[in-house]
């Protein structure tokens, strides 16, 4: 009886130390990274922001001089409408409308382009930057790196923050291909 109990405790002792030092030997190294930092710091980042301001604002000009053109349009009806026969009010009146219509629809235009350019430049550095990640992730040995807005993290410990090493690989590797 004696050697089967002293056999048990034995075997107990030795399942529950190897079970320990298996959990110990493979710590799980879990990264964050914070895009929106990413794009705020990184010379490619701030290189897509001033590409897409200089875009916007060509963009801007363009829907202010049609603006102008409209509101010259407007004043012109208004102080000709007592001297102008119906036939040319209408066909003023109609000029104005195609004129506004087509405002609204190059305005929807616009928008709709600088959104495409905008999806494409930040799809295209979040590729570049995920690739960098994986590098580092497999380099370091990370069990897992988790985007810190897209997963909705709340809190983490500031240890665990790669996003000021991934903006330093990120600078190196654009400064090389420029």
């Amino acid at each position: 009886m004696k050697k089967t109990i002293g056999f048990v405790i034995f075997t107990l002792v030795f399942i529950f130390s190897t079970t320990f030092f298996a959990f110990s030997a493979d710590v799980a190294k879990i990264g964050i990274i914070d895009f929106q930092k990413i794009m705020s710091d990184s010379s490619a980042g701030k290189l897509i922001q001033k590409k897409l301001q200089a875009k916007g604002n060509e963009f801007s000009q363009k829907l202010q001089d049609m603006q102008k053109e409209i509101v010259e349009l407007e004043k012109n009806l208004k102080r000709e409408s007592m001297v102008l026969s119906q036939d040319k009010r209408d066909e003023k009146g109609r000029e104005y409308r195609i004129k506004v219509n087509d405002f609204n629809q190059e305005k929807k235009k616009l928008q709709y382009d600088l959104k495409d350019l905008e999806n494409k430049e930040i799809n295209k550095m979040q590729k570049n930057v995920f690739e960098i990640v994986q590098k580092i992730g497999k380099k370091e040995g990370y069990l897992l790196v988790i985007e810190k807005k897209t997963a909705g993290v709340i809190y983490h410990p500031e240890s665990i923050d790669m996003t000021d090493k991934v903006v330093k690989e990120y600078n190196k590797i654009s400064a090389k291909q420029k």
